[in-house]
């Protein structure tokens, strides 16, 4: 019988999916709170002042000016860090009565997708934001003053700065724009066309040439949806800085399973095309497979191949953050949540190692054997293995034509421990978004998972080692943040404030990042929730401090 048969194939689904699903059964929450009960908690402030807009997804926080930037369709809104509801100040930019009509006549949906959807907001000095919305099918951007401090209570849009969003903004409010402003020059994972067909990662705003991936080569980028964005520094030479693209895409080859595939892709800052064949087209970029996946017994995996959400931990050392990445699965069998670490160190090593090519009767993806020309395909010139180079105008022609046929790399990117931190299976719902914190208590450091859900809850997460090769997980507390249930679109923490601040398409929340007194009222409760934000303090389950007696986390 073949290994193909489809009935074979499926049962074999069935049973790994039941094997996964028995294996990683969650814990259970240590507190679960309602809306209702989160709300008399008076540990978390909602949005409450009313505006006639929805799709609160887009957040900047401020905190040199105590201020959170939300966008949202036809609003941008600035927020008190302490109280989002204390003297908000309120941007009203809806696109045109006849824009809004023109887009209507294009077939386009009046409230969903005629609107102004504010897709981008970067700092880009010390006085001003960078901002850019849909404008109902037609992207427009512009400048905002939100003064120099944060006494000067100061939020203007600059009307003579209006200008095309083109390149910058998605036209489909649907498909999301991921941006960075480094040096004064927009970065973006955008959709580029009014149709959503033309994918690419774009610099624009530049006194140099605009650049971008190769347009309608599915090679480089096949229908993504566009993740995260982070600067990271290879080396002490800027001249080697990169920036790094996280998205998921199509699989070129579409007999192949899975047909969806995470990635993380980078290009050079110091990037100027060449003349030869990649002119105003990056002569850098190159991309990798992110894996995130479970081995059963038989050694098969399953994996977890949409990627959702991306957080960058940064550590004391810049050029060596730790990569926290959620994903789930796209199988309509198998259905579950993930969440992965990543080491800067594997994913340098992926991007050192072959490059992908194909070749054979079948046209088989196998590493690159040939010459690979110098200055190797990705590096940045000027940096510490091109000194002589000056530009990538300098680099030879068969560089560049090595680079536009193998943008891809052999070998994948897996986890930390090749295997994810935590694992979530016949559950009914999945994890859309992510962001951590260190909490330090008693001597030791703890790394907190906040996980928002597409149901509108929160999970407080910790992984503590259980022995040499195993961890326990705890899931602290599981909250619902809004009145009426929303997939969580984006979450933003402030240590600084013990504060998580979090938005969906309905609205704002934000929550603290403890409530001690909820695990009870006794010693032996308080330590057995094992929460580091928590200790006792010799009556009550209170905030750690240097003072606290015993627990916090380990336990007694």
């Amino acid at each position: 019988m073949s290994c193909w048969n489809p009935h074979v194939w499926t049962c074999v689904l069935l049973t790994l999916c039941y094997t996964v699903a028995k294996d990683t059964a969650p814990p259970t929450p240590r507190v679960q709170l309602s809306f209702e009960e989160l709300k008399a908690s008076g540990t978390a402030h909602f949005l409450t002042f009313l505006l006639n807009t929805t799709d609160y997804r887009i957040l900047l926080k401020d905190e040199d000016h105590d201020r959170m930037y939300v966008g949202s369709k036809d609003f941008i809104l600035s927020l008190d860090l302490q109280d989002i509801n204390r003297e908000p100040l309120l941007i009203h930019w809806p696109a045109s009565q006849q824009r809004i009509e023109e887009c209507v006549v294009f077939g386009k949906d009046r409230n969903g997708e005629c609107g102004n959807f504010i897709r981008l907001i970067q700092p880009w000095n010390r006085t001003h934001l960078y901002v850019c919305g849909t404008g109902a099918y037609n992207p427009v951007c512009a400048y905002i003053n939100h003064g120099r401090k944060a006494q000067d209570y100061v939020f203007n849009l600059d009307r003579g700065s209006v200008e095309s969003g083109k390149g910058k903004c998605a036209y489909n409010p649907k498909l999301d724009t991921v941006s960075a402003i480094v040096n004064e020059e927009l970065y973006s994972g955008v959709y580029i066309d009014f149709m959503g067909r033309d994918a690419a990662i774009v610099r624009t705003m530049s006194k140099r040439s605009a650049m971008r991936t190769e347009q309608y080569n599915s090679h480089w980028i096949n229908d993504p949806a566009f993740v995260h964005v982070q600067l990271i520094p290879d080396s002490a030479e800027r001249n080697d800085d990169k920036l790094y693209f996280f998205f998921r895409e199509k699989s070129v080859d579409t007999w192949h399973s899975p047909n969806i595939y995470s990635r993380i892709g980078r290009v050079c800052l110091n990037d100027d095309g060449h003349n030869c064949c990649l002119h105003k087209t990056w002569s850098t970029f190159l991309k990798a497979r992110l894996v995130c996946s479970v081995r059963g017994a038989d050694g098969i995996e399953t994996h977890f191949d949409e990627l959702q959400d991306v957080f960058i931990q940064q550590t004391q050392d810049n050029k060596n953050p730790v990569i926290y990445a959620v994903f789930s699965a796209s199988g309509s069998v198998f259905k579950g949540s993930a969440v992965c670490v990543y080491s800067m160190a594997d994913i340098r090593l992926v991007f050192n190692g072959p490059f992908a090519h194909k070749e054979g009767l079948n046209y088989q993806w196998v590493p690159y054997s040939g010459k690979i020309p110098y200055p190797r395909p990705g590096t940045c010139p000027g940096g510490i293995f091109t000194p002589s180079m000056n530009s990538t105008m300098d680099y030879p022609d068969e560089v560049i034509n090595f680079t536009q046929k193998h943008p891809v790399m052999y070998n994948a990117v897996y986890p930390v421990h090749r295997h994810p931190l935590l694992v979530r299976t016949n559950v009914n719902y999945k994890f859309t978004s992510i962001a951590v914190d260190q909490v330090d208590a008693f001597g030791v450091r703890y790394e907190v998972l906040f996980l928002g859900t597409d149901q509108g809850t929160v999970q407080k997460v910790i992984v503590l080692p259980k022995d040499d090769k195993e961890t326990e997980e705890l899931i602290l507390e599981e909250v619902e943040v809004f009145k009426v249930p929303a997939s969580i679109k984006t979450m933003k923490i402030s240590s600084k404030r013990h504060q998580l601040y979090v938005a969906s398409v309905s609205g704002v929340t934000r929550l603290a990042l403890h409530r001690c007194d909820k695990y009870g009222e006794v010693h032996a409760d308080c330590c057995l929730a094992r929460d580091p934000y928590c200790a006792w303090d010799g009556k009550n389950c209170s905030p750690y401090s240097a003072s606290s007696q015993t627990c916090a986390g380990g336990g007694t």
